[in-house]
């Protein structure tokens, strides 16, 4: 993939996950119905506003090119956290791992650096 073409693929899904990110974050942050129900079922009801603030700055955090290698990071662990919770309840954890998997092929894709510095035997052709 040229250069050109990998810088406007990092825009388009930098802008998805960041919809993804800032639109769910708004939801809690403002106390939709089915994050209060959600949250109510796993005993977080009270920090609802807390994560939703979160997941905006975390996405605010990533769109800033200073801090953005930091963004993909908490965004990541914040993901992997809603996984773990969902497999404690027993319900579906798809839409979380396709998020997940969305956040790492961005990172992948705006931040070359990551796949040279995880993939150091040069199997992981850019």
């Amino acid at each position: 993939m040229n250069s050109k073409t990998r810088k406007i693929a990092g825009y388009v899904l930098s802008g998805l996950v960041t919809f993804v990110f800032v639109a769910t974050g708004a939801m809690k942050f403002t106390g939709g119905e089915q994050n209060v129900q959600m949250a109510e079922l796993v005993g977080g009801a009270s920090t609802l506003h807390i994560l939703g603030g979160l997941q905006i700055f975390f996405a605010l955090l990533f769109w800033i090119p200073r801090t953005a290698v930091v963004g993909f990071l908490l965004m990541a662990c914040y993901m992997a956290g809603a996984m773990a919770t969902h497999l404690v309840i027993k319900e579906s954890f798809v839409l979380q791992t396709g998020i997940e998997t969305l956040i790492w092929v961005t990172g992948f894709v705006r931040f070359p650096e990551l796949t040279q510095r995880l993939c150091p035997c040069n199997n992981c052709k850019q």
